[in-house]
């Protein structure tokens, strides 16, 4: 059996969760998180011990699969409601800058144009100086991807190290034309 299926997901004071239609949805403080579940999943809500289980009907390795995926989604929807999930973002490179006017981020990284990208209503974004983007939401999905996207306008170069890179991700550099001779 799967060992991240099987265990039960916890339900923190002040979360609530709800299973209609196929769709469970988890509620909190911070907002409300809907996951549709794979028909072949079975959920369970037990409300005595504030918890959630999810079982899978066979041992066919799709259900083996879909069942800790189901499970680990649930939790990280979950988890995110106790507390957002966070993706920094540092870019490096003369003249590079992040600012962000409303709802869309502005990135200037070396191009002849401000690229602008909208941010998702579902993700709080804040920069604290030009070089740093924080982005925060219960949705861990929408948070990643949207660092994804800003990421990939200009992702970090190996030889000069200029880019958007996550915070601490290590670059490997290359020695260029110059070192090649000696």
């Amino acid at each position: 059996m799967s060992r991240i299926g099987k265990k039960p997901v916890d339900l923190p004071d002040g979360i609530t969760a709800k299973l209609a239609d196929g769709v469970i949805t988890v509620k909190g403080k911070a907002g409300e998180l809907k996951l549709p579940v794979h028909s072949a999943m079975t959920v369970k809500i037990d409300e005595a011990a504030k918890s959630i289980v999810v079982t899978r009907p066979d041992d066919t390795r799709s259900s083996r699969a879909l069942h800790g995926l189901t499970r680990a989604l649930i939790n990280n929807m979950v988890q995110g409601l106790v507390k957002p999930f966070v993706k920094k973002l540092e870019i490096q490179g003369v003249g590079y800058q992040a600012t962000l006017a409303g709802k869309f981020l502005s990135l200037q990284v070396g191009f002849a144009n401000t690229i602008k990208l909208p941010v998702p209503d579902s993700v709080k974004v804040t920069c604290p100086d030009a070089t740093h983007i924080v982005m925060e939401s219960s949705d861990k999905q929408a948070v990643g991807q949207f660092a994804a996207v800003v990421r990939k306008v200009r992702p970090p170069e190996p030889y000069k190290g200029k880019g958007i890179r996550y915070e601490g991700e290590k670059v490997r550099r290359k020695a260029g034309k110059a070192m090649a001779g000696k």
